[in-house]
Order: C-alpha cells, then structure tokens, then sequence
C-alpha cells in the first residue's frame, strides 16, 4: 500500500516566519510590522519570483513568540501560487497577535520554527526560517546553538533586524542568528521602513538561486 500523497505537495520553498512579539514591539508596532508582511507579498516581483521555480509554489507559515513559553502559529502551512500572493498577504495583515508582550526569548523562537518546518506538511527544495525582531535574546535558550541545529538540518536561517532601539542589533543577528546557504540579513531603522525592507527580504529569500545570478 503506498503512501498517501503530502497534502501541500511539491514546493521550491518552505518558509516559515518567526516574528517577534516581544514586550518592546508595542501595539503600533505589531500593525506596522504585520501589515509589512501583507503589502510585500502584493508587490508583483515577489508573486514572480514564487513562479520561477520548479514547482511555481512556496510553503509558508507564520509564528508568533515573545518570552520562553509563548509561542503560537499565527499562520499554519499554506501553500502559495503566484496567483494566490495577494490574498495571503492580506490574510497575513489581519493576523490578531496571538501571544502576550514578554521578554524576547529569540533561540526559543527559532526553535519553534524549526519544528514548524520539521512538521512541513508536503516536499520542499530549499527550507528557510525566516526571522524578524528588534531586540536580543534576553531570555530561555541562546539563538547560536538552535541556528547551528538549523543548518545541520540544511534550513537557511535569514533575518531582518529592526534597529531603532538596539543600534548594533544587525551585527548580533549575523553573528548570532543567521546561517545555512545563502544566509543573510537586512536592517530596517524603524518599523516604518519595515514594509520595504521585508519586500527586498523575501524577494531574495523566495527568487531560485539560478533566477538571481
């Protein structure tokens, strides 16, 4: 008897979003950064880009976490057409948040994506984690160790830093955070350019590595 078929089927990339919901994202703040996610999966290079794999499909999902504990999936897998782009960024903006303000426990947040993407619900070419925040890890497990996991489970660990509070907050993620083929990560000097700088964020994470060369 064969197995049955993964619901989400074969995709180019699975991508799970680990948002922080700390105490020192506030309200507004949480609106600016879910509504950044919205707006950038309506811009038409990032609905292109999903179309230029293989499979003309991405795997996505959204985590909410702040303090060790708190966690929750905003977002479960989905799978994402070109044509489908829009509608999940709209979903995605009208996300309520889902844990309560706390202290940022960032590597149990990145532990919770990576099961997230451990758990992908289909088959995926490339797995990514894709994390956002303003703050460093100040409680619960350290990130480093979990982002060493992640690339021995060949996931990319990628990250935007928002640095209107912590300065040197890009330099922390790249030391501490990010990993795997290709990683990287942006900055955006304050949650009013975080629309723009998650746009650029995902088009990279999202376009095929032969359709960026």
């Amino acid at each position: 008897m064969t197995s049955p078929a993964p619901r989400l089927g074969a995709v180019d990339l699975a991508l799970c979003l680990s948002v922080d919901c700390s105490s020192s994202v506030d309200f507004d703040e949480f609106g600016l950064m879910l509504s950044g996610y919205g707006a950038a999966f309506a811009v038409p290079a990032i609905a292109e880009a999903i179309g230029l794999g293989r499979h003309g499909a991405i795997g996505l999902a959204m985590l909410h976490w702040s303090g060790p504990g708190a966690r929750d999936v905003a977002l479960p897998w989905v799978r994402v057409e070109p044509a489908d782009a829009p509608a999940i960024g709209r979903r995605i903006a009208e996300l309520p948040r889902l844990v309560p303000p706390g202290a940022t426990a960032l590597g149990e947040g990145m532990a919770g994506g990576l099961a997230l993407l451990a758990a992908f619900p289909g088959e995926a070419t490339r797995l990514a984690l894709d994390v956002s925040g303003d703050g460093r890890n100040n409680a619960g497990r350290p990130p480093g160790p979990v982002r060493d996991l992640a690339v021995a489970a060949g996931v990319t660990v990628n990250a935007l830093a928002v640095v209107d509070e912590e300065p040197d907050l890009l330099a922390y993620y790249l030391a501490e955070v990010v990993g795997g083929p290709g990683a990287f990560a942006l900055e955006a000097a304050s949650y009013l350019d975080f629309e723009e700088a998650i746009a650029r964020k995902l088009l990279r994470e999202i376009r095929p590595a032969a359709a960026s060369s």
